[in-house]
């Protein structure tokens, strides 16, 4: 074994998949990447979403408590890259980079109807965004695009490159204490 710096040890857990995160504050949207969020809790479902205040987006996120969280598809990727790769402070992602929007049923930041999955959300929980930069979403209402052609994500390393998800692996005549998630 080849000790890791502590600094790099988000590579290793980075959970993904790449999301979209879309904010309004005072009426105007924003998009950004995030790839630090995880399921908190499967059912009723909470969001665990890291978002530090260096992203334009974090204060939009703590004076409005919504977003929409958005999973772009693998034909999405450069696309995705790019918002990451720039702020809503300097510049109007949503026309600089295309992004069709439709109005949330029950949050106020649009959602991007171009990708597999939208979930709009609630913050929960702000306790720990001061101190971890940490956000307990609440899901309050979900969609999917079953008829999308490209319905893979895409999961960042942390230093550049991105994984593709593949195959799927049906396992579930396996799960046996878990019956509730198999449906």
């Amino acid at each position: 074994m080849k000790e890791l710096s502590l600094s790099k040890v988000y590579r290793l857990i980075e959970p993904g998949p790449v999301v979209l995160v879309v904010t309004a504050q005072h009426g105007v949207a924003n998009v950004m990447a995030a790839t630090s969020l995880m399921m908190a809790r499967p059912d009723p479902p909470l969001i665990a979403l890291g978002l530090g205040p260096w992203n334009h987006s974090h204060a939009a996120l703590r004076a409005s408590g919504e977003c929409v969280l958005a999973v772009p598809g693998v034909d999405m990727v450069e696309t995705a890259v790019d918002i990451g790769n720039c702020s809503g402070a300097d510049m109007d992602k949503f026309a600089h980079f295309g992004l069709v929007t439709s109005p949330a049923a029950k949050v106020a930041p649009p959602l991007l109807p171009g990708c597999l999955a939208n979930v709009e959300c609630r913050v929960l929980d702000d306790r720990m965004a001061e101190d971890y930069d940490l956000f307990i979403l609440d899901p309050v209402r979900a969609w999917f695009a079953p008829d999308r052609d490209e319905r893979r994500t895409f999961h960042h390393n942390g230093d550049g490159t991105f994984v593709i998800d593949g195959p799927a692996l049906d396992l579930r005549a396996r799960m046996v204490k878990w019956p509730e998630f198999l449906d």
